[in-house]
C-alpha cells in the first residue's frame, strides 16, 4: 500500500515539526505522523498536504494544534513507583535541609510534559503527605497539549483512572463523585498548568526538582541535549532531575551528576 505522503512531504512535515518541538519523526514512527495528518485535513476539509502544509506555515495555533495531536499522552498516578518511593524517603529530606541551611520553606517543582496531571498531582500528594510543618511545595505542571493541560486542570479522574493511588492517598486528596474521582483543593492549589514548548527556556527559574520521564525518547541526541541545559539552567545550585526509566544521560555531556539511591537512580546538580 502506498504512503499517505511522499518521501519529500514525509521530510518536509517532519522538518517543521522538529523545528518547532524538537520531536523527531523517523520511517519507524511515520505512520504515527500520517494518521495525524489524514484527520487533519479530514477536520479542515482539504485535499491535499500541501494546502495543509501552506496553512501550518501561517496559522501558529494550527501549529500548536498539529503538535498537540503528534504528542502521545500516556500517564497514570505513581507512575514508576520507585521514583516516588526515592522522593519520599531521600529527594525529600535532602532537600529540606538546603531550605533550613538557606532559611527557607518552599520546594519550587517542575512536572514538565504532565500530560493530563496524574503525575503532577502524584508529586503534590506525596509532599503533602511527606514535608515537615511548615513547608510548602508550588508544582508547576507543563506539557505541549492544550487539550490535556484542560483535563489536568479540572483535577477529575474517572474511576479506572485512579487504580494505581494508594488507598490512604485515595480517601486523603481525592473526594468520590458519582462516576469518579476529585482532586482536592489542597492539592490542586498546589499545581499550576502552564503551556510549555520544551524547545524553548522555562520562564520559571530555581526549581529544585524537576521530574521530565518519558519526554526525552521523542527527541534526537541534539535535542535531548539542548533539553537537559535548559533544565540545567532553570534548576537551583543544589537540586534534583528525574527521567523515565528508560531514558539516561550516559554518553551525553552535562554537568548532571548520576545518582544511584536504594530507591531509584536519578541525577542531581551541585550535591
Amino acid at each position: 500500500m502506498a504512503d499517505f505522503l511522499t518521501d519529500q512531504e514525509f521530510r518536509m512535515f517532519s522538518d517543521l515539526i522538529y523545528t518547532a518541538s524538537g520531536i523527531t519523526f523517523s520511517d519507524t514512527n511515520r505512520s504515527i505522523l500520517e494518521s495525524r495528518l489524514k484527520e487533519k485535513l479530514r477536520d479542515k476539509k482539504l485535499e491535499n498536504v500541501s494546502d495543509y502544509y501552506a496553512m501550518l506555515i501561517k496559522d501558529s495555533e494550527e501549529q500548536k494544534s498539529l503538535l498537540d495531536s503528534v504528542t502521545t499522552n500516556l500517564t497514570r498516578f505513581f507512575r514508576n513507583q520507585p521514583h516516588f518511593d526515592a522522593l519520599e524517603n531521600y529527594v525529600i529530606p535532602e532537600l529540606v535541609k538546603v531550605k533550613r541551611a538557606e532559611g527557607k520553606n518552599k520546594l519550587k517543582i517542575w512536572s514538565a510534559g504532565c500530560s493530563t496531571g496524574e503525575e503532577p498531582y502524584t508529586i503534590a500528594m506525596v509532599m503533602k503527605k511527606h514535608l515537615p510543618i511548615g513547608f510548602t511545595a508550588e508544582i508547576t505542571a507543563s506539557d505541549l497539549s492544550l487539550k490535556c493541560l484542560l483535563v489536568g486542570k479540572t483535577g477529575f479522574y474517572q474511576e479506572s483512572r485512579v487504580a494505581g493511588i494508594p488507598d490512604d492517598y485515595l480517601k486523603l486528596y481525592f473526594d468520590k463523585l458519582n462516576d469518579g474521582y476529585q482532586v482536592k483543593k489542597d492539592i490542586s492549589q498546589m499545581v499550576n498548568f502552564d503551556y510549555h514548548n520544551l524547545k524553548h527556556d522555562s520562564k520559571h527559574t530555581d526549581f529544585d526538582l524537576v521530574f521530565c520521564r518519558n519526554v526525552l525518547i521523542y527527541f534526537d541526541e541534539p535535542a535531548q541535549k539542548e533539553v537537559i541545559d535548559r533544565f540545567w539552567r532553570a534548576m537551583s545550585p543544589k537540586s534534583f532531575l528525574f527521567i523515565g526509566h528508560s531514558e539516561s544521560l550516559f554518553g551525553m555531556e552535562t554537568q548532571f551528576k548520576f545518582l544511584k539511591t536504594d530507591w531509584a537512580c536519578f541525577y542531581q546538580k551541585g550535591f
